[in-house]
C-alpha cells in the first residue's frame, strides 16, 4: 500500500475546525467543449473484473465508509502520526477517487449525497484540505493538489455521463481557487495554506494531471503557455532510457530535481498522466511491461532504478493496468489486474471482498479505491 505523502506539510501547519469559512474565493467561466474526455471509455475489463470490482465497492460502502468520507484503514489506531493519516482518519484523496467510482458506474444519486460530505468535512476556501481527523474534528489548513485535480475530474466525470451541467461551474470554481493559489505561471505546486496564503515551493511531478489542467487551461493563449511549462516541468524530470521513469519532484528555491528514492505509486501516477495526453515514452511502457510480466513491480526505487523497498502492492499494479489500459495493451492490463485479486480477501473475514491482510486485518483505502477504478478500465 502507499503511504499518505505529505509528512513535509506538517512543521507548525495550523489545524483548522470545521467551523472555518468554506466561501469560495474565485470564479471562473467554465470551458465550452463537453467534459465527454474525462469518461473512462476502454473496455478491457471482463465479467469477472466486474464481479470483483463490485465486491471491493461492497466492503469499501460498508467498512470503510463514514458520513463525513473514507477511512484510511479498516482499523482505527490508538494515536495519530504527525506526518501520516492513519487509521479513521479521512483523507481528500479518497473522496476524489470514490467519487471518481460512483460517476463511472452512474451512480449519481450516491455521488451528490457523497460530493457534499466531501465539502462539508474538507473543503475550505474553493480548495480541499487533504486530511481530516473525525476523533479531535481537525482539519489539516493545506489541501493536496492532485487530490483537488481528481474532485474536479470526477465532477466532470457526473456531467459527462449525466447528461447535465450541473457541477460545470462548481468545478471551474475549484479550479479557479488552485489558480489563486497552486497554480502559478506554469508552476503547479503541492499545497496551499488559505489562511497563511503561502505555498510549497515544490512540485511533485504525480500532482501535475494533465488532462485535467489542459481541459481549464487551453481556452487562453496564457493558459496554454501555462501548460507548455507545466509539461516541460515534468519532461525535464525524465531519468533516462535506462531508467525510464521521472524524478518525484522539482525545488523551485533550487531549481533542481529530486535525487531522493521514488515512491512507485507517484512514479506510476506521473506515468498515467503522460499516458493519458499521448506522451508516455516507449521506454517508460517497456520497462512496465517487463516489472509486471515478471512481478518485479517494486514499491520504491534509487533514482539509478535500484530498487529500494522490495516490497509489492495490489494498488502499484492497479495503477499499472489503468495505465496499459490507457494505452490500448490489452494483454498486460488482464496481466496486471490478475497481480491486484492475488491481494483480494475470499475467506471469511471481516475484509471479504476488499483486499488486504485477513491476518492483521489491515485494510487501506488508497489499495482498495485503486483496485475499484483499475477494474473499470
Amino acid at each position: 500500500m502507499r503511504k499518505r505523502r505529505l509528512g513535509w506539510l506538517l512543521g507548525g501547519l495550523l489545524l483548522l475546525g470545521l467551523a472555518g469559512c468554506q466561501a469560495k474565493s474565485a470564479t471562473m467561466t467554465p470551458p465550452t467543449q463537453s467534459p465527454k474526455s474525462f469518461v473512462t471509455t476502454t473496455t478491457n475489463h471482463t465479467a469477472r473484473d466486474q464481479q470483483r470490482q463490485r465486491q471491493v465497492a461492497t466492503f469499501v460502502q460498508s467498512k470503510l465508509s463514514s458520513q463525513q468520507g473514507i477511512y484510511t484503514n479498516y482499523l482505527d489506531t490508538a494515536t495519530r502520526k504527525t506526518g501520516t493519516a492513519t487509521g479513521h482518519e479521512l483523507l481528500s484523496e479518497s473522496a476524489g477517487m470514490w467519487l471518481l467510482y460512483l460517476a463511472q458506474q452512474r451512480r449519481f444519486k450516491a455521488f451528490r449525497t457523497f460530493y457534499q460530505a466531501t465539502v462539508t468535512t474538507f473543503g475550505d476556501h474553493g480548495q480541499f484540505s487533504y486530511r481530516y481527523d473525525p476523533r479531535s474534528k481537525k482539519r489539516f489548513a493545506v489541501n493536496a493538489t492532485l487530490d483537488d485535480l481528481r474532485i474536479i475530474r470526477a465532477l466532470n466525470v457526473y456531467d459527462a455521463l449525466s447528461g447535465t451541467h450541473r457541477y460545470r461551474q462548481t468545478a471551474a470554481d475549484h479550479f479557479a481557487a488552485l489558480k489563486e493559489g497552486v497554480l502559478k505561471k506554469g508552476r503547479v505546486y503541492d499545497y496551499y495554506d488559505p489562511a497563511t496564503k503561502t505555498a510549497a515551493k515544490t512540485s511533485s511531478l504525480a500532482y501535475l494531471d494533465f488532462k485535467t489542467l489542459r481541459f481549464y487551461e487551453r481556452g487562453t493563449k496564457a493558459g496554454r503557455a501555462a501548460y507548455r511549462e507545466q509539461l516541460k516541468v515534468v519532461n525535464g524530470g525524465y531519468l533516462g532510457d535506462v531508467f525510464p521513469l521521472y524524478a518525484a519532484s522539482f525545488n523551485w528555491q533550487t531549481l533542481a530535481y529530486a535525487t531522493k528514492n521514488l515512491n512507485t505509486s507517484e512514479a506510476l501516477e506521473t506515468l498515467l498522466h503522460l499516458a493519458e495526453i499521448g506522451q508516455l515514452r516507449a521506454a517508460s511502457k517497456g520497462w512496465l511491461r517487463q516489472q509486471v510480466r515478471h512481478h518485479q513491480l517494486y514499491n520504491g526505487y534509487t533514482t539509478a532504478g535500484s530498487a529500494s523497498d522490495l516490497g509489492q502492492s495490489a494498488a502499484n499494479y492497479a495503477l499499472a493496468a489503468m495505465i496499459f489500459a490507457t494505452i490500448g495493451d490489452r494483454a498486460n492490463y488482464h496481466r496486471a489486474m490478475a497481480w491486484v485479486w492475488q491481494d483480494q480477501v475470499t475467506q471469511a473475514s471481516p475484509l471479504k471482498g476488499g483486499l488486504g491482510d485477513a491476518k492483521t486485518r489491515q485494510s487501506y483505502s488508497y489499495t482498495n479505491l485503486t483496485a475499484l477504478n483499475a477494474a473499470g478500465y
